[in-house]
């Protein structure tokens, strides 16, 4: 198969979209013929170590970039022959809809964050792939048929992206550490987590929390921490590379999100063997396999939250068997199984 991927940009931000997409092409260009449309980005290297051919694309929204991107579009379609198109984003949806006359392709679009009003823009895909089985039943009640989804869950495990694991040295953290990584956004729960961890923090006078990650909300966070009573045991360590030299430190890692589609992290966070607390929220509950593998607490509750996070802290035996759980049962998060039935979608529409 000859097979396009469209995204904004290939930057190494810590976006789950690009990540995933980055992942994708990556293991296909083993058996098929690959390319990424972007703005391009620090990624640009590790795709043409995998082969994958990156055609400059920039999709920024005003009328002569959109003019220029259409022109691009056409000849990058009529050059390359994709079989496949797919989209990770709505931007590029909306060109490849609106242009595919101008090849003979099938246009698959995958659906991250179902949240945005204009992720119904995504429907317009041959096939739609919804990263979890909550993303498909809210784009269901969007009227996306249900014959045009298909469930892909996001596999980051083994990623071209990522060495094993075990080879990530663990950041110096002071424990007990509890960690959150996440963009620094409202919809992140960030808020959430620092009123819980200071009731954490006036009963368990050595606990730390870390926030890692970046984004435009973090100053009124740290704004919000400086006014605790706790401000000295919180840290905010902005965006890491290498966030999983946390994940093996943390004593327990943390996702407080409002709302979540699948939530990334929260697989890597288990391949480390770390006692998951989270919001019983979007695709979280999917990818902690309904509790069995974290504790799942009600979504902008400080309080329960922070009852959780206390009881964690003061059972041994309960924050060892979340993180022996954590660990098992992880194939179905591995980034090859999500390539294979990401292939298999592909297949469908192309046999």
């Amino acid at each position: 198969m000859r097979i396009l991927h469209i995204l904004s940009h290939v930057r190494q931000t810590g976006n789950g979209i690009v990540n995933v997409a980055v992942d994708l092409a990556c293991l296909q260009a083993a058996n098929h013929q690959v390319c990424v449309a972007s703005i391009g980005g620090s990624y640009e290297d590790l795709l043409s170590h995998y082969d994958v051919q990156h055609i400059p694309l920039d999709q920024t929204r005003s009328p002569l970039c959109l003019l220029k991107a259409i022109w691009n579009y056409i000849q990058l379609i009529r050059r390359f022959k994709p079989d496949i198109v797919h989209a990770h984003m709505m931007t590029g949806v909306v060109l490849a809809h609106v242009l595919k006359w101008s090849g003979s392709y099938a246009l698959v679009a995958t659906v991250h964050n179902e949240f945005q009003r204009s992720s119904i823009l995504m429907g317009w895909g041959d096939r739609v792939i919804a990263v979890s089985h909550a993303v498909a039943q809210a784009m269901m009640v969007r009227g996306i048929a249900p014959c045009k989804l298909k469930v892909v869950w996001n596999g980051t495990l083994g990623s071209p992206r990522t060495l094993p694991i075990q080879d990530y040295t663990p950041a110096v953290l002071q424990h007990p550490a509890i960690v959150t990584v996440c963009g620094m956004t409202v919809r992140k729960g960030i808020a959430d987590l620092i009123t819980a961890f200071e009731q954490v923090g006036s009963r368990l006078t050595d606990a730390h929390l870390y926030l890692v990650g970046d984004g435009g909300d973090r100053h009124q966070f740290e704004q919000q921490a400086q006014a605790t009573s706790v401000s000295d045991r919180i840290h905010f360590e902005g965006f890491q590379h290498h966030p999983q030299a946390y994940f093996r430190s943390a004593d327990i890692f943390v996702l407080a999100s409002h709302d979540e589609p699948f939530g990334l992290v929260l697989s890597e966070a288990r391949e480390a063997g770390c006692a998951i607390v989270a919001s019983q929220v979007g695709g979280i509950p999917e990818v902690l396999e309904q509790g069995r593998a974290g504790l799942l607490v009600p979504p902008g509750s400080p309080e329960a939250l922070a009852s959780a996070l206390v009881q964690l802290l003061t059972d041994e035996s309960l924050i060892s068997r979340l993180r022996s759980q954590a660990v098992q049962n992880l194939d179905w998060l591995q980034a090859e199984d999500m390539n294979r039935k990401t292939l298999g979608v592909y297949e469908e529409l192309i046999k």
